[in-house]
Formats: structure tokens, sequence, C-alpha cells
């Protein structure tokens, strides 16, 4: 792995302190806040922003805040519960897969334009990438995640033995854990460009696993953190 540079090259030519917009990025990510909402809070404190700006720093520095905590990533269980649930893009619906383990540790997510086969498929490839090939995998009664799961079976990229169960009883977790994102996405007022939801809901998710202790952060102290102070231990270290 390419090592990571100094946390403050990232900043290197910006107007404003690298700290405030860490702040920005992980308030907006982390709490029910609109842009608009953080253009307020950051004015109470003399820092004068526009709602585009901090836009701007939420789509460029959230790819490589997620590459910095990747490194702490602690593994997740190896039974999943996998289901979609729906957004809106430009006032049209697109598809939100995502699985959590049985510990409701979230496993990945996948924003797609179309629920079928081959956006299951994706999901399912993406969500095994550098991570633990499941042993049980929970799905709703849709028909295009069976066949996805039993496709793949077929083509050997997942194991025969992979149990494959249709509970909903086991996938109400997964269905209350969409409840997390959608509440912080509902502040947003909608998304205006796919590639812009897809970036933002990848902080969102990384917020919720900071949340849910799914990275080591033994490393920095044992202390209680802020969740700014947090990431910025961890996008420093």
């Amino acid at each position: 792995m390419r090592p990571f540079g100094p946390i403050e090259a990232l900043f290197k030519g910006r107007h404003f302190d690298g700290q405030i917009i860490i702040l920005c990025v992980s308030w907006y990510t982390s709490f029910k806040l609109s842009l608009r909402d953080l253009v307020i809070m950051m004015a109470d404190r003399g820092i004068t922003l526009t709602h585009t700006t901090i836009l701007r720093w939420v789509q460029h520095y959230l790819p490589e805040f997620e590459k910095r905590w990747s490194r702490y990533a602690r593994p997740v269980g190896g039974s999943w519960r996998m289901d979609e649930t729906y957004i809106k893009v430009r006032g049209r619906w697109v598809y939100l897969y995502r699985a959590v383990d049985k510990a409701g540790q979230t496993v990945d997510f996948f924003l797609s334009r179309s629920r079928d086969v081959n956006a299951a498929k994706t999901f399912l490839r993406n969500a095994m990438n550098n991570r633990r090939t499941p042993t049980k995998i929970t799905l709703d009664a849709y028909a295009a995640s069976h066949r996805a799961v039993r496709e793949m079976k077929q083509a050997g990229e997942l194991p025969g033995r992979v149990r494959v169960r249709s509970s909903q009883y086991l996938n109400n977790l997964v269905e209350q854990d969409h409840r997390r994102v959608k509440q912080r996405i509902r502040p947003m007022l909608g998304f205006k460009r796919f590639d812009n939801a897809a970036i933002t809901i990848s902080g969102i998710e990384l917020a919720e696993k900071i949340k849910k202790g799914q990275f080591k952060t033994g490393k920095f102290g044992h202390r209680k953190w802020t969740p700014s102070e947090l990431w910025n231990a961890a996008l420093a270290a």
C-alpha cells in the first residue's frame, strides 16, 4: 500500500485551515445537518462560508478520508443481512444496496440506478473485495437477489457452502439500519447528481461505522473523543 502523506499536505493552498474542513465534513456526515445549517454554525464561530464551499469539500475530501480510515477497519462477521432501499437523485428513485452482519456492523453499500440481478452481483463482489467471504446471506423475497447469489455460486464467485436464507425477521436488522442513513439524508433535501450522492453516502456510512466502533482506535488513546477529534486523530496518524 502506498504510504499516506501528512494530512496537512491535503489542504495546501486552501483558503481555510484544514481543521475547519475536517470539522465541516465530519459534522455534515455525522449529524442531521444541512449545508445551510453548517454555514450558520460556522458563522456563529466567526467563519464565513457558503454552502457550495462545504459541498465541494465533502465531494473532494471524503474519498481520501475514507482511504485513511480503512487502515483501521475491523473485520466484519460472516453472517450477512442484505437488503436494498430507495433514495431520490434528481427527482428519480435509485437503489441503495446495503448489508450488515449479525452484530449490526456495516459490511458495505452500493448505489445503483437499477434493481436487478447485475446490481445485486456488483454489490456482492464489492462487499467481498478485501473482506471475508460470507458464510450465510439473508435476503428478502426479491427474486433478483436470490438469482444473483445462485449464479455467482455456479460461476465459482461464491463458495457452494454459502447458506442463503429468506427471513423477514432476520432482515429486520438491516432494515432498521437503513433508517440511520435515510434519517441523515433527509435534511440534505435531495441529491442533484448520482456521483455526488454516492460520495456523500460513503461519508455517512463511514461516520456510522465510526459510531459503531468498527475501527481500531485504541492507538489514539482510550479517552472519550468527540467526533471531530476522532476524525483528526485517525486522519493525521
